[in-house]
């Protein structure tokens, strides 16, 4: 039975009561023709489903809104804050995101870490955070499940999935796109599709997208800035999709889908000194748009993959097959981490440069999975999955004249296997039930091949093994036609992670944690469907959740365990076609979390205010503290309103976010505590030509509120900010 707080019971209160005055209120409010909202379908469940039906916390972003976010080339940190209970991140820049839901998530900068929320492109899961920031185009959908999904998604989902599904070819008919935008700093962006049927049973999909910006932040190589070096935060990206459809009938259809992916360009830019000390601003009359640095940076990546997968209709069952096999070969990363020179700006006590790399990444995935097709109240799905990845990548330091002065280099290997079911029962028209259980099994095998001029501490190797049988049980409830209420209770797990030797720091492992998650929610279309809304509450522990120290007195990381984090919160979603000319929506979260271990300390930064209890041994006791990179409320709302205009149809809209403050790292200080960022976006265009062609002016982040995002902590008042104002124009074309 789940236990509600008093904050709870409060908050569920007004969902209730107003799902029971709908259908009344619908009858006398919607006077007025307007269009009503198309029903949006989510496989959150591994099923096509209504999104309300899902007894899951879920949001779809499609359409409109997704073409608007990429509009500005932005990679896939756009999603931060978009949508309830989301954040991403990354100090590496365009590569390496990180992803937080509801809080929970990892910092972790390791070349072989692993995360809670698990990221899912074409149905494959993308381990490695290397490959999480493939670039957001020619999409169909982009789903947030928020809370445990370890029953019916393969790897590391205890706080949720990110999933992504491209456009797929179409047999019949031939179309496209073209969809190009010009913006600040020389900002370009081509992006386009052509679908081809190659006759009546095959069919092919071709998609590419371009990505470039010119290097503006000016580079100088002392304090005094009277010699200019060079120029950075520019990028080169393009990436290609080839897709092939064999349908020869409706009971057989396989989908071949093969990818690219290059980026060249600038790494994160760490400004050394940038925060101002005993707060967490930026430095006045810091200019953002120059940094002095004498150390090499850029960034360079090389991915390619293929997927395949089958599906038969047998009558009763589908049986579906998905085989995924993804590849880095070349990654590597350089920049100046103390972020300056030994002159400055201001007080550095040493000089660092790093590349964080990997040499080779292969990933294969393959999965079975059988689904009945009942008309009766039963209905199942179960299936198999296997995973196997072998990683190799390191790190490299360097002294001011750029020469190589340490080399460390690790392989991982790893293997897992599971075997999941889920089953639906509809007791009544008003009841259904749905629970589902997962085993798995999951091995590591970890080495270092290579430690140049760095010290192995410790063994030269360790080997992991965990296995684990995680499960969730929900029900729905049917208030009326268009009103649902559900309760979910849900389990996760993550394997043990391990993290590489560093000077003075061995391999690490850190056990695997377990979370269980407790749900109750409501989803409703009201006043006859122009509107629809989405509410819930959710609390959840995580039992020995791997958390990872960075810096303190050192640029290294190590894994620890906390012995339990808490968290709870809500979160709604609404949606509205206020009037055939406007539509509307809004989202909210509160995310509460909590590291609750009285044992845990962390060394501290060099120069910054420490606001929690340290220890006699001179440690940061983080008992208490939010985790990182956790805000407590995120916000978002869009705005679209159009009228006819000759031939076509002028539109406005509008799209914000904001989060509150969140801590950079586990201790809590007052320099490195992100403050509250807004940002939002504006964009008039005209659609015309039968809804073929539209011509559009837009801009982003309009308010041009520069916040610091992130830091380094272990020698200067380092940091990094959010990407600034961008102004542009964007034309697309269908055929």
């Amino acid at each position: 039975m789940i236990k509600m707080s008093k904050m709870h019971k409060r908050v569920l209160a007004a969902p209730l009561a107003l799902a029971a005055a709908l259908p009344a209120q619908a009858q006398t409010t919607a006077t007025e023709k307007a269009p009503e909202l198309q029903t949006v379908t989510v496989t959150a469940q591994r099923r096509t489903e209504n999104i309300r039906e899902v007894p899951v916390s879920v949001t779809a972003l499609k359409g409109d809104k997704l073409d608007v976010l990429v509009s500005g080339g932005d990679d896939i940190r756009l999603l931060a804050g978009k949508v309830p209970s989301l954040n991403v991140e990354s100090s590496n820049g365009r590569t390496f995101p990180r992803f937080y839901i509801r809080g929970y998530g990892n910092t972790d900068f390791n070349t072989f870490a692993s995360q809670p929320v698990s990221l899912v492109y074409d149905d494959v899961v993308q381990e490695n955070p290397i490959l999480k920031g493939f670039p957001i185009f020619d999409l169909a959908s982009v789903e947030v499940l928020r809370g445990p999904q370890g029953t019916l998604f393969g790897r590391n989902t205890p706080a949720g999935v990110v999933k992504f599904e491209s456009e797929k070819p179409k047999l019949g008919k031939s179309e496209g796109y073209v969809n190009a935008s010009y913006a600040t700093h020389t900002t370009a962006n081509a992006e386009g599709a052509v679908n081809i049927p190659l006759n009546d049973k095959w069919a092919m999909r071709v998609s590419a997208t371009g990505q470039h910006r010119d290097d503006y932040v000016k580079n100088y190589s002392d304090v005094a800035m009277t010699r200019k070096r060079g120029e950075l935060d520019g990028y080169n990206e393009h990436a290609e999709r080839i897709q092939v459809l064999y349908s020869p009938g409706s009971s057989f259809n396989a989908l071949l889908n093969v990818h690219q992916r290059q980026t060249q360009g600038s790494a994160r830019l760490f400004r050394a000194n940038l925060i101002q000390k005993g707060s967490n601003k930026v430095v006045p009359g810091y200019d953002l748009d120059s940094i002095v640095t004498n150390a090499d940076n850029f960034q360079s990546l090389k991915s390619n993959g293929a997927n395949l997968r089958l599906s038969w209709d047998l009558g009763s069952v589908r049986l579906f097959s998905v085989t995924g096999f993804e590849h880095v070969s070349d990654y590597y990363s350089r920049g100046d981490i103390d972020g300056g020179t030994p002159g400055g700006p201001g007080f550095i006590p040493f000089q660092v440069q790093t590349g964080g790399y990997i040499t080779n990444l292969d990933q294969w995935s393959q999965e079975f999975r059988i689904e009945s097709q009942n008309s009766g109240p039963l209905n199942w799905q179960t299936g198999l999955y296997f995973f196997d990845e072998d990683a190799t990548g390191g790190s490299d330091n360097f002294n001011d004249a750029g020469a190589r002065t340490s080399r460390l280099v690790s392989n991982q290997k790893n293997e897992a296997w599971a075997a999941f079911a889920s089953v639906n029962y509809t007791i009544s028209p008003a009841w259904t039930v749905r629970g589902g259980v997962r085993y798995t099994k999951d091995e590591k095998d970890f080495a270092t091949l290579v430690n140049e001029n760095v010290a192995q501490i410790g063994p030269r190797s360790v080997a992991t093994s965990q296995d684990k049988i995680n499960w969730d049980l929900s029900a729905t409830y049917k208030l009326n036609d268009a009103v649902n209420v559900y309760g979910r209770v849900a389990t996760g797990f993550r394997a043990p992670s391990i993290a590489a030797a560093s000077a003075a720091v061995p391999i690490t492992v850190a056990d695997s944690e377990t979370i269980t998650s407790y749900e109750l929610g409501l989803k409703a279309d009201l006043f006859e469907r122009r509107a629809r809304t989405s509410f819930s509450i959710y609390d959840y522990t995580v039992k020995d959740q791997q958390l990872t120290v960075v810096g303190g007195n050192s640029n290294v990381n190590r894994l620890i365990n906390a012995d339990k984090t808490k968290g709870k919160g809500a979160e709604f979603d609404f949606e509205a076609a206020v009037s055939t000319a406007l539509r509307v929506s809004a989202g909210a979260s509160y995310n509460y979390t909590q590291i609750r271990d009285g044992s845990l300390s962390v060394n501290k930064c060099a120069q910054c205010t420490v606001t929690d209890p340290v220890n006699a041994a001179g440690r940061v006791v983080i008992d208490g503290n939010a985790l990182p990179q956790a805000p407590r409320w995120t916000l978002n709302a869009t705005a679209r309103y159009g009228v006819p205009f000759a031939d076509g149809e002028l539109y406005f809209f509008t799209d914000w976010s904001y989060r509150s403050k969140i801590n950079f790292f586990l201790y809590e200080a007052t320099e490195f505590t992100g403050a509250p960022l807004t940002e939002g976006g504006v964009r008039l265009g005209y659609i015309f030509g039968g809804g073929k062609y539209e011509v559009a002016a837009f801009g982003r982040n309009v308010l041009d509120q520069r916040r610091i995002t992130g830091a380094i902590d272990f020698n200067n008042l380092t940091g990094f900010t959010n990407e600034p104002r961008q102004w542009g124009i964007q034309v697309k074309g269908n055929f």
